[in-house]
């Protein structure tokens, strides 16, 4: 029994990886495409372009992955099933259940690496396209902007350098300290500000403390609000800005407490905390809706076939899926129940047509 679930194991997961390429391939070609446009702006050229969108391409993993979880195990169990093996094994007395447990351990493992993708890497390498491709695009030729990791994000303005902590996903920042010299290099304000937002034309400064450095005296003030000019402009942080779909899990929920202690809506923010939540749901049941299929209607038609079934089952959900987050929204419907409704219709269904071939 061990040989055979390696067996279908390895049939599987060949069949999945070789949709996921394909799948992520053309994305990342359709993304490229989208970039030729841009190419020639400013400092923005073809190696910016090649290195934004391979940047994405955890992302395009991510969100690529349940359907060609579904397309590649239609297209592995149909492979076996035209060979006859699904058909030899049931002889030798394998059950649909023990071939779909083969099938779902394979898939339990995919899920999880790919999670560990988008909840990691994908978010790390997107914020840093972003910014990568903010810079190049900047009109601001003469200066220079940085990201590092923990530190946080970087800008020179002529003389004076500013430190970020955190961009917000509403286009705002958090933990902002301003260090400005003299033109003989001499530290001579330090201002730190809690939240800063981009407002009538121009930086508004909240929470304020500004440390005035004179050559033998430091003076303090302490200010509610204040304004700011500096290098980040509308423009860039349309592009900079974190959308929430790109968010980790983790980074979701530190947006929404901190949105409902400042009075902020956070539905939108929830919606998509809930969805990246019922992620393994969704993966696990792509795959569990193939072996009803392969077993049932589907046993006896060609590639192309499954092929056609298996997209018209992933639009069908992604389409079901947009409306009920939408349609959540808009009635103030519990985001738990907008994200988690879609893939639980389509886990019941599963099971009524697991039920009906075993």
């Amino acid at each position: 029994m061990k040989k055979i679930d390696i067996y279908i194991g390895k049939t599987v997961l060949a069949g999945i990886l070789i949709v996921l390429l394909v799948l992520v391939g053309l994305f990342t070609f359709f993304s490229f495409i989208d970039e030729v446009n841009d190419i020639g702006k400013r400092s923005y050229g073809l190696w910016e372009a090649i290195q934004y969108v391979v940047l994405e391409i955890p992302r395009h993993i991510y969100d690529v992955f349940p359907s060609a979880a579904l397309l590649g195990s239609l297209l592995a169990l149909g492979l076996l099933a035209n060979n006859s093996e699904l058909t030899v094994m049931r002889a030798a007395g394998v059950s649909i259940v023990r071939i779909a447990i083969s099938v779902l351990k394979v898939g339990l493992v995919l899920t999880f690496l790919v999670m560990l993708i988008g909840e990691t890497l994908a978010p790390k390498s997107g914020q840093y396209g972003y910014y990568m491709r903010a810079i190049a695009q900047s009109e601001n030729q003469g200066q220079q902007i940085g990201f590092s990791g923990r530190y946080g994000f970087w800008a020179r303005d002529g003389e004076d350098f500013i430190n970020i902590t955190s961009i917000r996903p509403d286009g705002g920042f958090g933990s902002i300290s301003l260090y400005e010299f003299d033109g003989e290099q001499h530290l001579r304000a330090i201002t730190y500000a809690e939240t800063a937002y981009y407002e009538d034309g121009q930086w508004q400064l909240y929470k304020v403390e500004k440390s005035n450095l004179a050559p033998f005296q430091v003076t303090q003030q302490f200010l509610e609000s204040t304004t700011w000019e500096a290098i980040l402009n509308p423009t860039l942080i349309k592009i900079v800005k974190v959308r929430p779909h790109k968010l980790s899990s983790w980074g979701l929920y530190k947006y929404i407490e901190y949105s409902r202690q400042n009075g902020q809506g956070t539905a939108q923010y929830e919606l998509a905390f809930w969805t990246r939540l019922s992620y393994p749901i969704v993966s696990i049941t792509m795959i569990f809706l193939a072996i009803p299929f392969v077993f049932g209607s589907l046993r006896s038609v060609s590639i192309g076939q499954r092929v056609l079934v298996g997209a018209l089952i992933g639009i069908g959900f992604h389409m079901l899926n947009q409306a009920s987050g939408s349609i959540g929204l808009v009635y103030g419907i519990y985001p738990i129940i907008s994200a988690l409704l879609p893939p639980i219709l389509f886990l019941s269904m599963a099971v009524v047509l697991m039920r009906r071939v075993v």
